[in-house]
């Protein structure tokens, strides 16, 4: 690997898609700092690692800190870190419950962003992924707080596009569906159910959708910001 690689960080990173997606952005040649609350370094993964919490500002300061002060630059963020919370209706949902899902998925993804952009600013140049959810894309009984973060988070990315357009920073975001990961397998109804009833009729690898953090990483995808980038087994597609 190069001195002059490109640097990634990837939030969430200890397991599941996460650490599926610094896997990738590694053997695409990137150096990757891969993040996490837990501390457990990701399967397989030969790049750096810190513990972060993505709600916490200040842990975002110390850790882009110290991520531009070993390599001078970062190039990619992945806000891929998420939680779901408990399955319940609105009125049961305490405001606690709430702040806690949205204050990491939603909070965290915007924490993030604030954290790196001058760095990408002031290099001219940056990709900037978040990762949503087909949860923020419709209604799902007893998820409320974990659909208006993930309906935020498309929010955001398009407020942070078009306000970085023409500095060489592009922010996107990649909506998945059902993704083989510990979180799909704590769902309330079994794998199989779940899979009959996507139109392809299987739920995704996390493989699947690191093809796309790849490819907005890349120079390929050099004309698009602002995006969402859904990968679903066509589940949104169908009436």
């Amino acid at each position: 690997m190069s001195a002059s690689a490109r640097v990634a960080l990837v939030t969430g990173a200890s397991f599941g898609q996460g650490a599926e997606h610094a896997r990738r952005l590694t053997s695409d040649g990137l150096r990757v700092v891969a993040t996490d609350l837990s501390g457990t370094v990701p399967s397989g993964f030969t790049g750096d690692f810190h513990v972060l919490d993505v709600a916490d500002e200040r842990n975002w300061t110390q850790v882009v800190g110290e991520v531009l002060a070993e390599y001078g630059h970062i190039d990619v963020l992945v806000n891929n870190a998420g939680i779901t919370g408990p399955s319940l209706p609105v009125e049961e949902t305490s405001h606690e419950t709430y702040r806690q899902v949205v204050e990491v998925n939603q909070f965290g993804c915007f924490l993030g962003m604030r954290a790196v952009i001058p760095a990408m600013r002031a290099a001219g140049t940056g990709s900037i992924i978040n990762i949503s959810s087909v949860a923020g894309m419709g209604g799902i009984p007893g998820r409320i707080p974990y659909q208006a973060s993930k309906w935020a988070i498309r929010g955001m990315t398009r407020t942070a596009a078009v306000e970085l357009a023409g500095t060489g920073v592009r922010v996107n975001t990649i909506v998945p569906g059902w993704v083989d990961t510990q979180m799909a397998a704590n769902a309330e109804l079994p794998l199989e159910e779940i899979a009959a009833g996507i139109p392809l009729k299987r739920i995704a690898a996390p493989a699947e959708i690191s093809a796309l953090v790849s490819f907005l990483a890349s120079a390929e995808s050099r004309y698009m910001t602002g995006s969402d980038l859904v990968v679903d087994g066509g589940l949104r597609a169908r009436i």
